[in-house]
């Protein structure tokens, strides 16, 4: 018998999510408590389901559908979630979490967070999918909204790659490592490559949507979650408008 995913109710085995549970357009915070702020931005929001790490609201914004789903910590729970969600119909996915400046720490004075244009696959998980070779890369199309929508509410979003890892820990405490002196050389590294931030999920949700023919971006922040959470409001409302009028430009 072939592989389904599904669970006995013909559902997604992890995420619990059917076919019309969930617009094209979808929200992946990592934290499943931060799905309810999200929806909260969300006309008519309802829960879906909630089933480990994954709990998913689904609303409107402008009249359209969209959902928002936690992926959990982490690039294997990621890569679980939006496999789940496109099969189940969704095709366009923005990140919203925190993140920790990397090329400069000042960073967190000079601007309010980060829209992601690629990322380091420096996790354990893509290497599943693709060869280490192959880029994790975000839509244009998703960043240029996510920008434009910035700027609408006079706020300032550094454009740039994002470091993707497996160890919160590695990062935050290198020195209770055994491998101290590698976390601390190649952190060195992604700041003289200009790498603007580091977080856990966004290589896996870039990859599996470049080799599904999805689109993905995230917008990271180290400040005000509800400002962040506006705008990628504001850039799906602007892709809703550009994808209804069959914008591919």
């Amino acid at each position: 018998m072939a592989y389904t995913n599904l669970d006995q109710e013909g559902r997604q085995y992890h995420t619990k999510l059917r076919p019309g549970d969930v617009g094209r357009y979808v929200f992946l915070p990592g934290d499943p408590f931060r799905t309810d702020l999200i929806a909260s931005f969300l006309d008519n929001p309802v829960l879906i389901a909630h089933n480990r790490e994954h709990k998913t609201w689904t609303g409107t914004l402008d009249g359209v559908k969209v959902s928002v789903t936690s992926t959990g910590m982490g690039c294997p729970s990621a890569a679980i979630a939006v496999e789940e969600l496109m099969r189940v119909g969704a095709d366009t996915f923005i990140r919203i979490g925190t993140a920790g400046p990397v090329k400069d720490p000042d960073d967190d004075k000079k601007y309010d967070g980060a829209i992601v244009t690629a990322a380091v696959r420096d996790e354990g998980t893509t290497i599943s999918y693709m060869p280490i070779e192959y880029p994790a890369i975000a839509d244009r199309h998703v960043v240029a909204a996510l920008s434009e929508a910035a700027r609408m509410h006079n706020k300032n979003y550094i454009e740039g790659i994002t470091h993707s890892k497996d160890s919160f820990f590695g990062e935050l405490d290198p020195d209770s490592s055994p491998v101290s002196a590698r976390l601390k050389k190649r952190w060195e590294a992604w700041q003289r490559g200009n790498v603007v931030c580091s977080e856990m999920e966004c290589a896996a949700i870039f990859v599996i949507s470049s080799l599904r023919g999805k689109r993905a971006s995230a917008i990271m922040n180290w400040g005000n979650m509800e400002d962040t959470i506006r705008i990628a409001c504001d850039a799906v409302r602007l892709l809703i408008k550009k994808d209804s009028e069959g914008y591919n430009g």
